[in-house]
């Protein structure tokens, strides 16, 4: 994330109980409202400023893969966790008590397509935030 990136409350919440207690954290409740939904915290590589920067993110798994997506809200620029991995694919993500070191790739074609259908099933918002961007929204397969 940006230096000037001002995390929401309910993020630095999302991610200190991940820390405190992952298996609660894992399934999160949006502050939107819905069923609860897989989260999992991926740490980056700042590629600006070396640190090491946590997010939580919806995912889903898929085979041996773990989706996420860039979405940013459907922001016009990427967040900068996925800058962040294309500067430098390796990773780490935690999902529920489990950590993984991975590398991240983004998915391209018929792949993409299938990902993000399934992803979007998963976290309806994603439509929405396709239709507010101009920009193709990555879909990230992070691999352990």
């Amino acid at each position: 994330m940006a230096d000037n990136f001002a995390m929401p409350d309910w993020m630095v919440q999302h991610i200190e109980l991940y820390k405190t207690d992952p298996a609660k954290a894992h399934m999160w409740t949006s502050p939107y409202g819905g069923d609860p939904i897989p989260t999992l915290l991926l740490t980056t590589t700042g590629r600006k400023s070396g640190n090491s920067l946590a997010l939580p993110l919806i995912y889903k798994q898929v085979g041996n893969g773990f989706v996420i997506i860039a979405s940013k809200g459907g922001a016009p620029a990427h967040p900068a966790w996925f800058l962040n991995l294309q500067a430098d694919p390796e990773c780490q993500f935690q999902v529920g008590e489990t950590i993984y070191k991975g590398t991240a790739r983004v998915a391209t074609g018929d792949e993409r397509s299938d990902l993000w259908a399934q992803m979007a099933a998963l976290f309806p918002p994603y439509e929405d935030y396709r239709k507010a961007t101009s920009r193709e929204i990555p879909v990230v397969v992070l691999e352990a």
